[in-house]
């Protein structure tokens, strides 16, 4: 799997029907131990005003890619921040902070989840900064594999699922 199953450039209808997002999948229930960091620090946002939560790049961002006709989303956590958030958290979950890779453009940050997609499309840039990417994280009971994004954005819409910003404040894709 590369991750195409979930990642998808689309609108999403009640937040901005006329504006293509990139929106990754994150599953609370998934196995992968870095997937599941990345849902942990989702709980990490900052209260800004009455009920609205914040993640600042420091806790978690987003980095483009492109490669030929293929974009690719990493998300991207300080080591620190992680190693500070795990002493609470199982012990295979911290065991797995050191497997996790270092991201290539240097610094104490790690790749959590990187996902790709065959695509043309290029994130526009708003105000001199890359456009966030959506993340919907969710627990499906079933387990029966990938969920369409149709039913990721129902989830949303029931209160089922929820939607994190994350900023992608590095240089465009080439």
């Amino acid at each position: 799997m590369d991750g195409s199953d979930r990642m998808w450039i689309s609108a999403i209808p009640s937040l901005d029907p006329d504006t293509p997002e990139v929106i990754l999948d994150l599953d609370h229930r998934s196995d992968d131990p870095a997937e599941q960091i990345a849902c942990m620090l989702l709980n990490r946002g900052h209260e800004g005003e009455a009920g609205v939560f914040y993640l600042l790049p420091e806790d978690l961002s987003a980095r483009y890619e492109r490669t030929g006709d293929r974009l690719a989303v990493s998300l991207l956590a300080r080591r620190d921040v992680l190693a500070q958030d795990l002493t609470s958290r199982p012990a295979a979950l911290r065991a797995h902070l050191d497997r996790l890779p270092h991201d290539p453009g240097g610094g104490e940050l790690v790749v959590l989840v990187r996902r790709s997609a065959v695509t043309d499309f290029v994130p526009p840039e708003r105000d001199g900064f890359q456009q966030p990417v959506a993340l919907i994280d969710h627990s499906i009971e079933d387990g029966d594999g990938p969920v369409a994004l149709a039913e990721l954005v129902s989830l949303f819409e029931s209160g089922e699922a929820g939607i994190a910003v994350v900023a992608a404040p590095g240089p465009p894709p080439a």
